[in-house]
């Protein structure tokens, strides 16, 4: 299985940007697919998470602002994310979690500008 992420770039304070995730390979059934990041010289931090029966989860500093959503029959997730500050800058992961293991895609780098 690989996972394919794409949509970060260069935008400005209170800007958007959606992020998409998209499976190939093996597909499986993905119990859970995610989103996580990462800043420079911090540890990598869970965001939102969308489980198959449709609850979500969000972080509390990103909570009204980011939504997830799935597309279950294009194995893709989505991240929309509104009103943008410079603490969102980071390298974004997928993370997509099945009964046969997890999986990790290779990151798109968001930055936030003041």
């Amino acid at each position: 299985v690989q996972l394919q992420a794409s949509g970060g770039g260069l935008v400005q304070t209170g800007g958007s940007l959606r992020l998409s995730c998209a499976a190939s390979g093996r597909l499986l059934f993905f119990n859970l697919m995610g989103w996580y990041r990462q800043a420079p010289g911090k540890q990598r931090e869970l965001v939102a998470t969308a489980i198959s029966g449709g609850r979500t989860y969000y972080d509390d500093s990103v909570k009204g602002r980011f939504t997830i959503s799935r597309d279950n029959a294009k194995n893709t997730v989505y991240l929309q994310m509104n009103s943008l500050k410079p603490e969102d800058t980071a390298v974004y992961y997928c993370k997509f979690i099945s009964s046969g293991g997890d999986y990790w895609g290779q990151g798109t780098l968001v930055t936030v500008s003041s």
